[in-house]
C-alpha cells in the first residue's frame, strides 16, 4: 500500500492511546477519540482553544503544579526541537457534569515536535497516557498500603523531575557559556573589509550541543589578498568550544606571517600536537589574492571547498588534501595547490554537517552542494547563504553543526 492510499486522518482517530496536536501557541489543532474520551471533553470543547483554558490547575488545590509542568515541558521542545518526556504528574480535572468538582488524576505524559523542512516546530505531539487506576489500586485492605505506595510514587517521581529540571539547567548554562564563547572567538566584520562575504553557523536540528565547528577571515600581509578558512573540533560542548577558540586564533595568526596556507597548516598542527582536545580536528585554509585571480590552499582532511566559476562550473579544491591536524608521529610539510579564478566567480568553505548524512556516501552530498551553487549563483552572497542551508539542511536529516563561508571573487 502507498502512502497516498492511507488515510492518516483516520489512522490518527483510531490511535489506541490519548493523542492531541498542538500549535506553538499551545492552542489544540486536534485529538483524537480517545483522547476526548478520556478527558471527559468533546472535540467542541477542545479543537481551536488554549490548553489551560480546557486543562487548568485544581484551584482548591494550593500545591497543584500539573499545568505549570506541562507548559515548562512544551516550551522545551518548541526550543530545542526535541522530544521531551515527563516524569509522573498529578493533574486534576474538572469534571463537566458537575462543575467545581475536581477528579484527581494521574498522567504520563510524552511530548514531541514536527518539525518544518527548515527544522522549525511547526506543531506539538502530546500523547498522554492516564495511569490514575494503576496507581490507586481500588478496595480491599490493601487500600492503606496502596496509598501508601500511591504517595511514595509521586513523592518519587517529582524528586525525578526535579533532579532533571536541574540538570537541564546546568546544560543550558553551559550551552550559554559555549555559544558565547564561539561567537566571541569568531571573526569581526572589521576582517575582510571590502568584499562580498556572507558566514553561517548552524547547530543541528534538534541538538543542544555546542560543537566545534568554526570559519575565519584574515587580512593577508601584501597586496589585496585574504585568508579564509572552516575547522572542524571533534567533541561538543564547552570544551571543544575552547579548543576550537585556540586553534582558530593559532592560525589567524600563523596566516599573517606564512609563506602559504600549507605553511600555515604546518605550524597548527605542531601547535594542535600540544592542545588537548585538538586530535583528529579538521580544517581547510585558502590564501586568495584579488590582484593576481589566485586561490592557493591546503586541507588537513576537512571536505573541500567549492569555487563556482562565473559560467556555472563548479571547481572542488581538492589537489592538496591531507590527514588531519595531530594524525601523524611526526610531523611531515603539507601539500598546496593553487588555481585561478575569474571576476564573478564565488569561494564556498564548509563543515562536514551541510553535505555528510548517514548511509550515504559523501558524494552525493557533494553533489547537491553543487547542484545549488549552479543554482543560486547569481544571487548575492547572503542570499545564496540561506538558499544553501535551506536547501542541503533539509534534506535526510543533518546530524552535525555547519559552518558556511561565501566570498564573493
Amino acid at each position: 500500500m502507498t502512502d497516498a492510499a492511507i488515510d492518516y486522518a483516520a489512522v490518527f482517530q483510531g490511535l489506541p492511546g490519548m493523542v492531541a496536536l498542538l500549535t506553538p501557541d499551545l492552542v489544540y489543532a486536534d485529538a483524537n477519540e480517545e483522547f476526548l474520551r478520556m478527558s471527559g471533553r468533546t472535540r467542541e470543547q477542545v479543537v481551536g482553544r488554549f490548553l489551560f483554558d480546557v486543562f487548568p490547575d485544581n484551584p482548591n488545590d494550593p500545591t497543584a503544579t500539573g499545568m505549570r509542568n506541562l507548559e515548562t515541558s512544551l516550551r522545551r521542545v518548541l526550543s530545542t526541537g526535541e522530544r521531551d518526556t515527563m516524569a509522573l504528574q498529578r493533574y486534576d480535572v474538572e469534571s463537566t457534569a458537575c462543575p467545581g468538582k475536581w477528579d484527581q488524576r494521574y498522567w504520563s505524559p510524552v511530548n514531541a515536535p514536527v518539525l518544518a523542512p527548515d527544522g522549525k516546530v511547526v506543531l506539538l505531539v502530546h500523547r498522554v497516557e492516564e495511569v490514575t487506576e494503576l496507581i490507586r489500586a481500588r478496595g480491599g485492605s490493601g487500600g492503606s498500603r496502596t496509598r501508601v505506595l500511591e504517595a511514595e510514587l509521586y513523592t518519587r517521581a517529582r524528586e525525578l523531575q526535579e533532579v532533571n529540571e536541574r540538570l537541564r539547567s546546568a546544560h543550558a548554562r553551559e550551552r550559554e557559556v559555549a555559544l558565547a564563547l564561539q561567537e566571541a572567538m569568531l571573526p569581526t566584520r572589521r576582517q575582510g573589509a571590502g568584499h562580498q562575504i556572507a558566514v553561517r553557523y548552524r547547530p543541528a536540528v534538534g541538538s543542544l550541543n555546542v560543537c566545534g565547528d568554526w570559519y575565519d577571515v584574515v587580512d593577508l600581509v601584501g597586496g589585496n589578498r585574504i585568508g579564509v578558512s572552516v575547522g572542524d573540533i571533534v567533541g561538543h560542548g564547552l570544551a571543544a568550544a575552547g579548543v576550537m577558540g585556540q586553534l582558530r586564533s593559532a592560525l589567524s595568526a600563523t596566516s599573517r606571517v606564512a609563506d602559504g596556507p600549507a605553511e600555515a597548516l604546518d605550524v597548527l598542527g605542531r601547535y594542535a600536537n600540544v592542545v588537548d582536545g585538538a586530535e583528529s580536528a579538521t580544517v581547510v585554509t585558502t590564501f586568495v589574492d584579488f590582484d593576481r585571480h589566485t586561490i592557493t590552499y591546503s586541507s588537513a582532511g576537512h571536505p573541500p571547498p567549492a569555487l563556482v566559476h562565473p559560467d556555472g562550473r563548479v571547481e572542488f579544491l581538492d589537489r592538496a588534501t591531507d590527514p588531519p591536524l595531530d594524525a601523524r608521529p611526526e610531523p611531515m610539510p603539507r601539500p598546496q595547490a593553487t588555481t585561478t579564478f575569474s571576476r564573478g566567480s564565488t569561494l564556498v568553505l564548509y563543515t562536514d554537517g551541510l553535505i555528510e548524512r548517514r548511509r550515504e556516501d559523501i558524494d552525493m552530498g557533494l553533489a547537491r552542494l553543487a547542484d545549488s551553487l549552479v543554482h543560486h549563483r547569481n544571487t548575492d552572497p547572503e542570499a545564496l547563504a540561506d538558499a544553501v542551508l535551506l536547501e542541503l539542511l533539509s534534506h535526510g536529516g543533518a546530524t552535525d553543526d555547519t559552518a558556511l563561508i561565501i566570498v564573493r571573487l
